[in-house]
This record gives C-alpha cells, sequence and structure tokens, in this order.
C-alpha cells in the first residue's frame, strides 16, 4: 500500500473576488463575529472552549504528545482507536467529527462514499477520515502542519491493511495559496467534509474561502459539514454560508447542540 505524505506549508494568498458587504465586516476586513469581536469576548471563547475540553479529561493527565489518551470507537464494523493531547484543538475529538461519523455510517444509501474523492478540513485526529476511508473513499485529510503527526499516526493506526484506499495527508492553511497547492480541477473532490471547524477562532473568512474553492460551480462537489453550536459567531457564519451555498439541514441534535449541513455551490 502506498504511504502517507503531507505536503508542505501554504503561502500567503491574494484575497478572494467576491468581497462581502462592509456592513458584515469589522475595520480590519474580516467577517464580523457578533458579541465576540472584543478582546474580552474572544477571551470568554476560549475559555469555555478550554472548560469543553478540559471536562472530556481528567484534569492532572499529561498534555503533550508523548503522554496522550485515547478515545475508543466502533464505526463501519472496526474498532477505531483515536489518539489524542490537549496541546491544541486540532488534537481532541470534538461533538461534530462524532455526529457526522454517525451519520455517514447510518445513512449510506443518501450519502454512498464508495469509490468516492473526499477532502477534510480541519481533520484534526481524524477520525471522520478514518470513518470514510473505511466507507471506500479515497480521502485527503488536511490539517495546519502542527496537527499532521498525530493525524498521519491515528489514520496509520486504524486504517492500515482495513481501507480500499490509503489516506494521505496534507498541509491547508485556510485562504492561504489554494490555487497552487490545490489547483483546480486537478484536486477536485466528490465530497468535502468539516466537522466542528467553526469556534472562537479569527479566520472565519479564511474557511469560507476555502469551502468554495473546493465546492465551486459547476464542479459537482458537495460539501458535508456539522458543527456544535457554542457562541454567537457560530450562528453568524451560518448566515454566511447560507448566503454563499444551496444548503440543506440534514439533522439537528438538540443534546448535543450540533447541526449537519449539506451544501453545493450557488449558480
Amino acid at each position: 500500500m502506498e504511504g502517507l505524505f503531507s505536503a508542505g506549508q501554504p503561502f500567503q494568498q491574494k484575497h478572494s473576488e467576491n468581497r462581502k458587504e462592509d456592513n458584515d465586516r469589522n475595520p480590519d476586513g474580516k467577517l464580523k463575529i457578533e458579541d465576540s469581536s472584543t478582546e474580552e469576548g474572544l477571551t470568554d471563547q476560549h475559555t469555555m472552549m478550554q472548560q469543553e475540553a478540559l471536562s472530556r479529561r481528567n484534569i492532572w493527565e499529561p498534555s503533550v504528545y508523548y503522554a496522550l489518551g485515547t478515545e475508543s470507537f466502533h464505526f463501519a464494523g472496526h474498532d477505531i482507536s483515536i489518539r489524542e493531547s490537549m496541546d491544541t484543538y486540532g488534537a481532541l475529538i470534538w461533538p461534530g467529527a462524532v455526529a457526522l461519523s454517525q451519520f455517514l455510517e447510518n445513512n449510506q444509501q443518501q450519502i454512498n462514499l464508495m469509490d468516492k474523492a473526499v477532502l477534510e478540513l480541519g481533520a484534526g485526529t481524524g477520525l471522520l477520515s478514518i470513518v470514510a476511508s473505511l466507507l471506500g473513499a479515497w480521502v485527503m485529510a488536511t490539517d495546519l502542519p502542527d496537527v499532521l503527526t498525530n493525524l498521519t499516526f491515528n489514520l496509520r493506526r486504524n486504517t492500515k491493511g482495513r481501507s480500499r484506499y490509503t489516506p494521505q495527508v496534507a498541509a491547508l492553511s485556510w485562504g492561504q495559496d489554494l490555487d497552487r497547492l490545490f489547483p483546480y480541477p486537478s484536486y477536485r473532490y466528490d465530497y468535502v467534509l468539516a466537522a466542528d471547524v467553526v469556534y472562537h477562532h479569527n479566520f472565519l473568512e479564511e474557511l469560507l474561502k476555502t469551502m468554495h474553492h473546493f465546492c465551486r460551480t459547476g464542479s459537482g462537489t458537495t460539501l458535508l459539514w456539522a458543527n456544535k453550536i457554542r457562541f454567537p459567531s457560530d450562528l453568524r457564519f451560518i448566515e454566511h454560508f447560507n448566503s454563499s451555498f444551496n444548503t440543506t439541514l440534514l439533522t439537528e441534535l438538540p443534546q448535543q447542540d450540533v447541526r449537519i449541513y449539506k451544501a453545493t455551490a450557488k449558480e
């Protein structure tokens, strides 16, 4: 089987020509984030994310890559073991990834991944990419460079000898150098997956730009996005998302506060 690889870190890319209206932006040009644009608001959101992370792990456990915890799952007929760390949000399993993994397993007639090309944005620990791979997809898992070591480890551990195709790994910084690193149509995917990629960060415009790059008009690409709704900024992003894509709310899980959307590019 082919080995997993990771691409180099992207560089800066020019801004998209499709500009949002001025009243939807902050003075720095970023999409407005309701109730969180101040330093105090961002601090509160960061604290909430930290508390959510800590609630999922005993506080006395080490939080470095050489002393990690593991989470176990069963999807697509296989036991899956995921190595986690609290060094970064990208090294934890978040509710959106679990919810979308369950949805894909339970709705294979509606979303058939067999022999499909699949890209995951913000793959983190790799759970969603692993499940997609076990369901028969050719998978490209992407995230920031500092996440790739753990991501690659989890993918290799859980798909070797089990998957139809060997999943691949690449560095992708949202909105940066997309035309050079992932030129269209050389990099065209049937599905783009994203789980819990919207939280307290300042890269909402770059994320939306990246979604547009891979889910463009005429590409035939479908975006599947799951997210836990935590902050007012999440709802604000959903407004921009709905205005940018043809969207369908596939399911809503009230107990987890998770929504799963399907989207395609508007004509």
